[in-house]
């Protein structure tokens, strides 16, 4: 990835004054290496954490569990990269402060890294740690494409190492997926958060499925495990020689233990890389002798798998190092195609192939230069690994987002599709088609052959001298002469200069020599077993003797072998078909499959190509016979002459036309006659044999001038013909090209609008599903109030059909869920001699006037109804409200009220009479008192409401009144009466009393009034 640097800001002083202190340095830990080398990169480790969406959650539980005991921090430095909207200030910082002791800044640029801190990303910009500093970049990627984790878990491998660790949190996407193979591949370590305690699965589950991540955590157990992994592998001292165990005895035993495992040999390898690799083992899990780590190995065969896995790790990116690409691509590449013939087989192997990433790259420039070429080839590219985990990923050709750094656009958008799922692009199947992959050992398993290039980059550093002498001499053999071996920048041929020949030391391009003595190498799996006599076997065949021959057919076969002229078939291009006699006067064949490697031009021996050249084109370009004569050749050392004959051949096929080439020895006196007679004027007299000698050779000299320029005269057409159709081929090239790059520049355009759509519709997702819980919440609201308040409410349309109802409407009328959409009429209800819903609810939405009544149903109940006009927001009639509220304790209390109003009235009538007024029952029991009569009698109220009628009546008058008062209860009504009372005191008082029944609803009596007056 190419990224401009951004200016750097000057820091401020209250950023400068805040600097924390750089923290005691931690002991290092000593290696396995007998005499460890002290590096003078940063002595403490970097975290770098990666999130997306989700990350705040993580952040906080992450930041929250780090241990409060002594140091916050531990001695690390913790750089957060987010994926931050570029044109909104961050307020990341100011949350993440919430959770942690440590000091929390926001990047600056060139801004010096300390220990027990927290660096966070600016909005708008990438980030790299570099030389113990922290440098922004600005993004040369458009928004969406870019992968800021990615980005700076690479920088972080690349300047610290091991030192480097890597957490990937939640978020969206595939970040932070290939920055985690380089920290792996440098030694480092990588957690990631468990899917399960994410918001977003993304990012973590494509780190994980990786199988590079040593913990996967939730974020509040991430830090405990850090700490003590850090402790482990950068703060304690660990023996070397434990019990007198020697570090080379222990890697022989952790070598035999993984042959027995996993099957593959890894003595051979380079002893600094397995111990690096031990070492990070033996941190994770937090072992800190190696005797220990081998029998933790003998008993977990689970850790021989991650410690296998470990030393698989290999650093592969689509296109790595760009140059030595680009001198692969044009001398390479170009090279090994312009010989090759339409139709004929191109083959590649790709060793140590891992995910696929550079196997792949090769493939795309193979196709791009056949497409170039306007022509086609049998592309195989073959890529193997004895990883067998990497390879089905790398057969499904699906890769994260972040590729998009190391390909270009053009590349990306012809050669890539996009994934539905967000962050991943899968290779197209053209290119897919070309590769072919598989598990293989580069050291034991046989290899391929008959190859025309083998990339074999950044395997060998791994292994060891012996190794390279076995690896270098069979790649020698498995490719055709002139094939080129591709290594990677740190890694040569060494000693094997006799076997290749370099081709650009730069780039690591080397072409095979085939002048060296020939290699002798190892192959058991794929050579013949040999006789002992050091012969290949014979086949049966051979020896088998030949009895039905007729005699015609040995007579014809004697007669061409020994008197029929030596010839070849060709077609148009000069490939050699079929050769017929003994060639070798005229052609040295290489070796090789014919049609492949064969081309009678290129093999024809000194001095005959340009007669050849110049007789094949004008064959070809007539089609009619050619004859060339008195053709030099070299051979033996010496010149002689061959005679040319180029004759058309019939095959069947006109789009493919054949030609026999007979070659016949032109003979040395003819030779010379001919080249004396060619003089044109006669020698004169007393020439001597030196003067002749000399005419001949002239004259020899003159044909082979003519030669030469018929052959000069048929390359330079040949030329014009060839810049003609490349001069076409260019044009319509750059035709092509305008309209990829329009249909481009128009697809880029569609994308940057369906982006922002998609942008626009999410906001407008986002606010809908709010809008939507706001109406769910408003709704269940609505339905709670309506069921709280018991009041029956029915929705009817304009044509009366029922829309909705409540639940306390079914009091008044029968429905149920089904009765929705019915007519309100056909419902039967409870209602009393009220018959009329139907037409009052049309009169409303006729006159779009309220009506309201009172309604008995037949348990008794009394309901208001109530029929209005159902208005939208829009102020649209669109129906009517039928609503019933229970009004019968309503019309209890009314009723209740009314005659309690009654009994006021006569209370204060009764209260202000000056009249003695009582009430009693059928039996003359007393039941209301007045004031007056307490006057008249002396009883206060509370005595005279227990007393009887007759304790105030005379005993002598005692029956004649009593009959009195019942003969006015049946009659209703009593004049006024004169009759004698007994007051309280003893004393006889004449009143004068007019009495009143009382009677109830029923209409019967229930009580008699009487209304005293004292006589006169």
């Amino acid at each position: 990835m190419t990224a401009k640097k951004k200016a750097a800001p000057k820091k401020s002083a209250t950023a400068a004054a805040a600097k924390p202190n750089r923290a005691p340095v931690p002991k290092p830990t000593p290696t396995l290496t007998p005499t460890p080398v002290i590096s003078a990169r940063a002595n403490f480790p970097i975290v770098g954490i990666g999130a997306s969406a989700g990350g705040l959650a993580a952040f906080e539980a992450f930041f929250s569990a780090m241990p409060i005991e002594g140091e916050a921090g531990a001695g690390m430095a913790y750089v957060i990269v987010q994926h931050l909207a570029p044109d909104h200030k961050s307020m990341l910082a100011e949350l993440i402060r919430r959770y942690t002791r440590m000091q929390v800044l926001e990047v600056e640029s060139n801004m010096v890294v300390e220990p027990n801190c927290v660096y966070i990303i600016p909005p708008g910009f990438d980030m790299a740690f570099l030389n113990g500093a922290l440098q922004l970049l600005e993004p040369d990627l458009p928004r969406g494409h870019r992968c800021p984790v990615d980005f700076f878990f690479r920088s972080l491998a690349q300047d610290l190492h091991e030192r480097a660790i890597g957490i990937v949190l939640s978020g969206t996407g595939s970040d932070g997926t290939q920055g985690i193979r380089a920290i792996k591949a440098e030694g480092g370590m990588v957690i990631a958060q468990n899917v399960e305690s994410t918001q977003y699965d993304g990012m973590p589950r494509s780190a994980t499925n990786t199988g590079l991540v040593d913990f996967v955590l939730p974020p509040a157990e991430m830090p405990a495990q850090l700490i003590a992994y850090v402790s482990h592998a950068f703060g304690l001292e660990r023996s070397v020689h434990p019990s007198g165990l020697r570090v080379d005895e222990a890697l022989k035993k952790i070598f035999v233990l993984l042959r027995a495992q996993v099957g593959h040999d890894f003595s051979q390898y380079k002893p600094n890389t397995i111990v690096r690799r031990v070492e990070r083992r033996m941190a994770v899990q937090q072992i800190e002798q190696v005797a220990d780590y081998v029998q933790y190995l003998r008993k977990n065969p689970p850790e021989l798998d991650a410690l296998f896995s470990d030393l698989l790790i290999g650093v592969t990116n689509f296109f790595r190092d760009p140059e030595s690409f680009k001198a692969l691509q044009e001398e390479a590449i170009v090279r090994m195609l312009s010989g090759k013939a339409p139709g004929s087989s191109v083959r590649v192997w790709v060793p140590g192939c891992s995910t696929g990433e550079e196997a792949y790259s090769i493939a795309i420039l193979l196709q791009e230069r056949m497409e170039a070429l306007k022509t086609n080839f049998k592309l195989t590219v073959f890529a193997t690994d004895i990883d067998n985990r990497a390879i089905p990923q790398a057969r499904a050709g699906v890769y994260p987002a972040s590729i998009a750094a190391d390909i270009s656009p053009e590349r990306l958008a012809r050669f890539f599709t996009e994934q539905e799922g967000p962050g991943f692009f899968q290779i197209n199947k053209v290119i897919r088609d070309i590769l072919v992959f598989s598990v293989q050992d580069v050291i034991k398993d046989p290899p391929f052959s008959r190859l025309d290039l083998i990339s074999c980059r950044n395997l060998l550093i791994y292994m060891g001298p012996e190794l390279h002498k076995k690896l270098i001499p069979l790649f020698q053999y498995a490719l055709n002469p002139g094939g080129i071996l591709f290594l990677g920048n740190s890694e040569s041929i060494g000693d094997h200069a006799d076997l290749f020949a370099p081709l650009n030391r730069a780039a690591k391009l080397f072409q095979r020599r085939d002048d060296g003595a020939p290699q002798r190498i190892s192959l058991p799996r794929i050579l013949p077993a040999m006789a002992r006599n050091g012969t290949a076997p014979r086949s049966a065949e051979v020896d088998a003797p030949d009895t039905g021959v007729q005699l015609r057919v040995l007579t014809e076969r004697a007669l061409l072998q020994n008197f029929a002229p030596v010839g070849a078939l060709i077609n148009e291009r000069g490939d050699i078909l079929y050769l017929h006699g003994r060639t070798g006067e005229y052609l040295e064949p290489a070796p090789g499959e014919a049609g492949v490697s064969l081309n009678i031009l290129k093999m024809a021996r000194q001095g005959l190509r340009p007669g050849l050249s110049a007789a094949l084109h004008k064959a070809v370009a007539t089609g009619e016979p050619v004859v060339h004569g008195r053709v030099p050749i070299k051979t033996h050392g010496d010149f002689s002459y061959v005679n040319l004959e180029i004759r058309p051949v019939s095959s069947g096929n006109p789009k493919q036309p054949l030609f026999l080439i007979i070659f016949a020895p032109a003979l040395a006196s003819r030779t010379v006659d001919a080249s004396v007679s060619s003089v044109d004027a006669p020698l004169p007299a007393g020439t001597d044999e030196r003067a002749k000698d000399m005419n001949a050779r002239i004259a020899a000299m003159t044909q082979e001038l003519r030669d030469k320029d018929e052959f000069l005269q048929s390359t330079t057409e040949q030329l014009e013909t060839s810049n003609e159709e490349l001069k076409s081929a260019n044009e319509e090239m750059q035709s092509i090209n305008e309209e990829m790059q329009s249909t481009n520049e128009e697809l880029e355009t569609s994308k940057e609008e369906l982006q922002s759509v998609n942008e626009e519709l999410s906001t407008v997702n986002a606010e809908l599903q709010g809008k939507l819980l706001d109406l769910s919440q408003a709704n269940n609201d609505m339905n709670n109030l309506l069921a709280g308040t018991g009041v029956g409410t029915i929705f009817v349309n304009h044509q009366l059909l029922i829309q909705r109802f409540t639940p306390a409407i079914t009091q008044v009328i029968n429905l149920i869920a089904a009765d929705v959409g019915r007519p309100v009429g056909h419902i039967a209800s409870n209602l009393v001699n009220y018959t009329q819903l139907v037409e009052d609810i049309q009169l409303v939405l006729d006159t779009l006037v309220p009506k309201e009544i009172e309604v008995e149903t037949k348990l008794g109940k009394w309901f208001a109804l109530r029929i209005r006009p159902y208005r939208t927001l829009e102020n649209v009639i669109d129906g009517a409200v039928i609503t019933f509220f229970d009004i019968t304790e309503m019309k209890n209390v009314r009723e209740a009220l009314r005659e309690t109003e009654s009994l006021r009235r006569l209370a204060a009538l009764m209260t202000h009479s000056r009249d003695a007024i009582l009430v009693q029952d059928l039996v003359g029991k007393i039941l209301s008192w007045n004031p007056c009569a307490s006057r008249m009698y002396g009883w206060t109220e509370a005595e005279a409401l227990t007393m009887n009628i007759r304790e105030l009546i005379p005993k002598s008058g005692r029956e004649e009144a009593l009959a009195v008062l019942r003969e006015m209860s049946r009659a209703g009504e009593l004049q006024p009466y004169r009759m004698e009372r007994i007051a309280k005191d003893g004393r006889i008082v004449p009143v004068s009393m007019t009495a009143s029944a009382l009677i109830n609803d029923a209409g019967d009596v229930y009580a008699i009034a009487t209304t005293e007056r004292v006589a006169s």
